[in-house]
């Protein structure tokens, strides 16, 4: 009994097969089109990336010719869903972004920016790599944001910005501090003014940063060794200069911060070396 309906099923999947094989080399768009839709829905309903994939391979072909009618609609964002259902993120995002502009009245206008911008979302390489692909998420989820303010996925896409944007925080706070540590590696002068530089533009930039503490901290240690190792004539400034950012943080971080008794330590340190002067 088994045997035979296992047979059966196999028997079944062949004739399946061969009748998707008829549809994929017929000239009839209008077959490929209901067979593509229904493929489709089926994939949906059973979570089966299969049957996207067979789906997907219909829509490719037919596509083009839909273009300007008005199931053109329909098959445009059947076409790019498939793609998002099956993980391809460059090409959903692509095809989403194409659908938005192609039908900006459409009722599916919003799920298709928003699945834009989350495909997007999924290309963001790791922190310490090139970040033009995060760039571009964080704009195309905050088209999202802007444009529907009430939207039925403004959580999560506020979520994602949050997340992308820590990214780029991470990635800059990375920078100012590999400056720095070159510097701790006995490679002084313009690596510790890098270093300052650097940590300057990423408080400016990031005044709600999670690194904003370890940031004051750093620009002023980086302004102390500059100071220490510059020739004569430029130690005194110098130190006027790490002054600075010393009382910068001690303006929002008293006793018991983190860096406070290290910081105080090199201050009086700088203290006793601008009295010689």
């Amino acid at each position: 009994m088994k045997k035979g309906l296992l047979f059966l099923g196999v028997l079944l999947m062949l004739v399946s097969c061969g009748e998707y094989q008829k549809v994929l080399k017929s000239e009839d768009i209008g077959l490929k089109y209901s067979t593509a839709e229904q493929l489709y829905n089926e994939a949906k309903e059973e979570n089966n990336k299969s049957k996207y994939r067979k789906a997907l391979r219909l829509l490719e072909q037919i596509v083009p010719q839909y273009r300007g009618k008005p199931q053109g609609e329909k098959v445009t964002f059947l076409f790019a869903d498939s793609y998002y259902q099956l993980g391809d993120d460059y090409l959903a995002g692509y095809q989403f972004e194409r659908f938005t502009q192609a039908y900006p009245n459409s009722d599916k206008i919003e799920e298709a920016a928003f699945k834009s911008a989350k495909s997007y979302y999924f290309l963001s390489p790791r922190y310490d790599l090139d970040q033009t692909e995060t760039l571009k998420a964080i704009t195309e989820l905050q088209k999202y944001i802007d444009s529907y303010p009430d939207g039925e996925n403004i959580e999560e896409a506020n979520k994602l910005a949050t997340d992308l944007r820590v990214k780029l925080e991470k990635k800059a706070y990375q920078i100012a501090w590999e400056y720095y540590n070159k510097g701790e590696a006995g490679l002084p002068g313009q690596n510790y003014k890098a270093a300052v530089v650097a940590f300057t533009n990423f408080l400016n930039e990031y005044p709600g940063s999670p690194f904003r503490e370890e940031a004051f901290y750093y620009r002023f240690a980086a302004a102390y060794e500059l100071a220490v190792n510059s020739y004569e004539f430029l130690i005194k400034e110098r130190l006027t200069d790490a002054q600075i950012y010393y009382n910068n943080y001690i303006r929002y971080y008293k006793e018991g911060s983190p860096y406070y008794e290290q910081i105080q330590a090199l201050n009086r340190d700088l203290e006793s070396r601008l009295q010689n002067f």
